[in-house]
């Protein structure tokens, strides 16, 4: 979300409640008042939820350079913020919250276009691009989520969620939830971009994801990595119904923290490239090709 977004969302929150405070009905006891969600007063959820919600996977930490403009010092409110540019350690405990409908399909601090689907979160100081593992102290649940945007900027919140991640890790519908942040990095190479061709609105970025050069004699396709295995599970089942035709194992491989769903193995490189053309008609992405 931009500064100017954020400022007109704090206003309106700010409103909300000077109004609220000048009304001359006598205030409602604290067990009495109705607990609203805290994400701002005039965001909220979607519309209408994507069937395929639960199956999104998190974001797949890839080595991107830092944005040129994103990552300068800045003052918000009169608050001085000074973002870091390395690639130090970083994990931190405080308040998730999370940001909607108002401003999907707006331009966030990179210049990307906020996507409400998509497994992004906002921070005021980490590195645009990086990689941020975010869990849910209470449950356990956690996302793996990238930082693309800068906020918040309201109360004592340490990082601004997508509505899909928020969901992932089920703080959505409290608006808010205790979270640990921990910074995560990328420890392999990247499959280069004009090897990959993502058209699916939900199930992106994951494609970024590692191939290993070398002479092993079976290939496998990636259709999706997840940091849990409950959801990869999901996203399993249904691509199982999705790819009908499909006779070779669909499996779920466990590496570098994250849960990986793949077709194969396959024993060249011809004949997975083949298997992939069919997947990108059927299901309209591209599958990672990789060989371990």
């Amino acid at each position: 979300m931009t500064f100017i977004n954020f400022t007109i969302r704090l206003a309106i929150l700010t409103t909300g409640l000077t109004l609220a405070a000048c009304g001359s009905a006598p205030p409602k006891k604290p067990d009495d008042a109705p607990k609203k969600p805290s994400y701002y007063s005039d965001d909220g959820p979607p519309e209408s939820v994507p069937d395929n919600l639960a199956s999104i996977p998190d974001a797949v930490p890839r080595d991107e350079p830092f944005h040129k403009f994103a990552n300068r010092p800045y003052v918000v409110f009169g608050r001085n913020y000074v973002p870091v540019v390395n690639k130090d350690a970083y994990k931190e405990r405080g308040i998730a919250s999370w940001y909607g409908k108002k401003f999907h399909g707006q331009k966030t601090s990179s210049g990307e276009v906020y996507d409400m689907f998509a497994m992004t979160a906002a921070h005021k100081t980490l590195p645009i691009p990086s990689y941020a593992r975010v869990t849910n102290v209470r449950s356990g649940k956690s996302v793996v989520v990238r930082i693309n945007d800068r906020g918040p900027f309201h109360g004592d919140r340490i990082i601004d969620l997508s509505y899909a991640a928020a969901a992932r890790i089920g703080v959505a519908s409290a608006g808010s939830g205790l979270v640990e942040v921990e910074r995560v990095y990328d420890s392999v190479a990247v499959v280069p971009r004009d090897e990959i061709q993502i058209t699916s609105t939900y199930i992106r970025r994951v494609y970024d994801t590692p191939v290993v050069t070398g002479e092993k004699s079976e290939f496998y396709l990636q259709l999706g990595a997840f940091s849990g295995p409950e959801a990869a599970d999901l996203f399993r089942k249904k691509m199982q119904s999705d790819l009908a035709w499909n006779l070779e194992p669909l499996t779920v491989a466990q590496r570098e923290g994250l849960h990986r769903v793949r077709l194969g193995p396959y024993r060249n490189r011809e004949e997975a490239l083949a298997i992939a053309d069919k997947v990108r008609t059927t299901l309209g992405f591209s599958p990672a090709l990789t060989n371990r």
